[in-house]
């Protein structure tokens, strides 16, 4: 294809026009004309000048509009979406897995997304931490592999459900229908997504992004919330009365050399502390009986380095697992937590976006931002290297949360990890983000789960503790996902449930007036509107429905005459 040429004259400070059409008419016009005219009167030189300089002027300036790439700036190929599918430049490194002399399109990873998997070796010292590894862990691993089972048709969903995208969310400990999410303004939502119209976003709670949400060991009514406006808050999830237990910009804002920002947060339930980093590297210990500060904050990465996650281990909580923006993430000992004593440290290629040990404590999963998640097999054993690095598209931050690769708490042999997708892949014509599930044995993808009205990135996915529902975080809007066949059960027994409910008030009418068959028909036409008008009370309604004898029925018909006047 050949490209367009521009050709742009430059003016001369004796011509107010660079067209060449019309400079050929000056010179062809009215100077040829004229000038015997001109030679009569004496002026013949001066004319000659003009034209000398006129012919002597700058250098037309052309113009090539080639193509260049937008990555490299050179020609001869482009790279960015073309349609649904995204063209990489071949002139840069794979995006995908960071190595040179080939494309995204064409990186051996995109398919298998296991990169260097090697065994991690064990040592057995015979030491007391190996004793409690044995004695507590090791029960609680099983040897069997089972099934994994795949939330991948969505249920229902909230569009639009908060104001700005969604940041963290958190399920009920106790109802499983409830779920908590909070946002980039700083709400915090609540959600029973077994009646989808049941919710309420709370506005008053922070005035900045909530960046994590977690739950009263002791009181699950109760919700810790960590912000990026410098505050921890506890709020009531019945009034929504929030209060606040610490605020590290006391003075305001003075700049953001100096305004802090709350990120990582998790509860020590034994110790009844709130643990919560902010992004200077600094630790803060809040006592949830006091509900206040304790102690002096604690440098636990490099100074100016963002502290983004915080996880104690579910078995041994004295063990604290923290990741940051130095490269790095941390085990501490939170009985001796002082600048620079932590146990081990595991160094990343760069940002460490989240870390978290596995539901047994014997394990650590990290998301970091070079495409890489890594796994630890034992945090007893040799910790200088993991044991796998499975490469995964999530290399992007800007104006999206985080991606976050988070364990199945269901699973018991604990091998399945959640994380959304970046790069897009073509489904149809359209440019859609799956959600993941990995094997993080094997570095096998299990499972892709995507819907094709869902064209958004999903980088906030969370899956419940007890049931097969994965809650998943895409831009303002939340979507519940279930198992196919679950999901199918589910509706049919709602539909079971709508149509036994219609029958059963039918028949119970039939009983009403079947019962008030001895009295007046004026009177059984009565009953029956002034029971048919009250229905809407609701505690009167359930009464009347399971009210099988006359006489609790003709009792209970006076009281309902009352309230109807009243009301």
């Amino acid at each position: 294809m050949a490209f367009p040429r521009v050709v742009i004259e430059r003016d001369t400070d004796t011509e107010q026009s660079s067209s060449e059409d019309e400079e050929e008419d000056r010179e062809e016009g009215p100077f040829s004309e004229s000038e015997e005219e001109v030679t009569e009167n004496g002026c013949e030189e001066k004319i000659e000048e003009d034209l000398d300089a006129k012919r002597k002027g700058k250098a037309p300036i052309t113009i090539s509009l080639k193509k260049v790439c937008k990555v490299c700036k050179k020609p001869g190929h482009e790279a960015g979406f073309k349609g649904a599918t995204y063209i990489d430049c071949p002139m840069k490194p794979c995006f995908l897995c960071k190595m040179p002399g080939h494309t995204t399109m064409s990186c051996p990873h995109r398919v298998a997304t296991e990169y260097g998997v090697t065994p991690a070796s064990h040592r057995n010292a015979g030491n007391p931490v190996e004793y409690v590894f044995e004695r507590q862990l090791r029960p609680n691993m099983t040897y069997m592999k089972p099934a994994h089972v795949i939330p991948d048709q969505v249920n229902c969903a909230v569009i639009r459900y908060h104001s700005r995208r969604v940041t963290c969310l958190e399920f009920h400990p106790t109802n499983n229908h409830i779920l908590l999410s909070g946002d980039k303004k700083g709400q915090v939502g609540v959600w029973d997504f077994y009646k989808v119209s049941e919710k309420i976003v709370y506005g008053n709670i922070h005035s900045c992004i909530v960046n994590n949400i977690r739950f009263n060991p002791t009181n699950d009514g109760t919700v810790y919330a960590a912000s990026s406006d410098g505050t921890v808050s506890c709020t009531d999830l019945e009034t929504g009365l929030a209060l606040s237990l610490m605020n590290v910009n006391p003075n305001g804002w003075h700049g953001p050399r100096t305004w802090r920002m709350l990120y990582g947060m998790d509860i020590n339930p034994e110790k009844g502390v709130v643990l919560v980093a902010d992004n200077f590297g600094f630790l803060y210990l809040v006592d949830t009986r006091t509900n206040s500060r304790s102690g002096e904050p604690i440098l636990i990465h490099r100074k100016g380095s963002k502290v983004v996650g915080l996880h104690c281990n579910p078995i041994q909580p004295e063990l604290l697992l923290t990741c940051g923006n130095d490269h790095f993430a941390r085990i501490w000992d939170i009985r001796r937590l002082e600048a620079g004593s932590s146990l081990c440290d595991l160094p990343h290629k760069r940002v460490v976006n989240s870390a978290y040990f596995s539901p047994s404590g014997s394990k650590i999963l990290t998301t970091s931002q070079d495409n890489r998640l890594r796994i630890w097999d034992s945090i007893f054993g040799n910790l200088d290297s993991p044991s796998r690095e499975i490469v995964h598209s999530h290399d992007f931050n800007r104006h999206l949360t985080p991606f976050r690769a988070e364990w199945d708490p269901k699973d018991p042999s604990e091998s399945l990890a959640v994380i959304g997708r970046y790069i897009s892949e073509n489904y149809n014509g359209a440019a859609l983000h799956p959600i993941d599930f990995i094997d993080i044995t094997t570095g096998q993808l299990v499972a892709e789960v995507m819907d094709p009205n869902i064209t958004t990135i999903s980088p906030v996915n969370k899956l419940h503790p007890r049931d097969d529902v994965l809650a998943s975080g895409s831009s303002r809007s939340i979507f519940i996902w279930r198992p196919k066949e679950k999901s199918e059960l589910v509706e049919q027994k709602e539909e079971m449930k709508i149509i036994v409910c219609g029958k059963a008030d039918k028949k119970q009418k039939h009983k009403f007036g079947d019962e008030s068959e001895d009295s007046d028909d004026d009177t059984s036409k009565l009953k029956r509107k002034n029971v048919d008008h009250v229905h809407g009370y609701g505690v009167l309604r359930h009464r009347m429905r399971h009210t099988r004898k006359q006489k609790l029925y003709v009792h209970a018909y006076p009281m309902l005459l009352l309230v109807h006047w009243w009301a």
